[in-house]
């Protein structure tokens, strides 16, 4: 569909002609989904809905900021016991505490934080713990 309409042709009858055109050369013959229904056709309608469908395919999701950092702490927890050193998880604990400490001075918009500094000696002695299992 790259060509210009020509002039002197009704705008409708030429898409149709470049739609018939197309079928023709199979283009609509093997499609993604062709005969399947709708997988939204029985949800509400939402404006937004290409947006999210856009999200979750990249892996985004759009979390106020004090959920995404409790979201960000779990993870960070979380992946301590596969840390390759000590040192690791105490960068980790300092990058996660500073921006804990910083939206405990300055708390945006949404629900509370509910969180507070983690104690990094602690967490290395889990670290040292789980190490000693394995």
């Amino acid at each position: 569909m790259t060509e210009r309409k020509p002039p002197g042709i009704d705008v409708e009858t030429w898409v149709d002609r470049q739609i018939r055109e197309a079928e023709e050369r199979g283009d609509f013959a093997h499609l993604t989904g062709a005969g399947k229904p709708l997988p939204s056709l029985d949800q509400p309608y939402d404006e937004l809905w290409w947006i999210k469908q856009k999200m979750a395919r990249e892996g985004y999701s759009q979390l106020p900021p004090t959920l995404a950092l409790r979201k960000e702490a779990e993870d960070t927890l979380a992946a301590v016991p596969d840390a390759p050193s000590e040192r690791a998880v105490r960068e980790a604990i300092a990058d996660l505490n500073a921006k804990i400490s910083a939206n405990l001075r300055r708390p945006p918009a949404g629900p509370p934080l509910g969180l507070t500094p983690y104690d990094a000696d602690e967490i290395v002695a889990r670290w040292h713990e789980s190490r000693d299992e394995r």
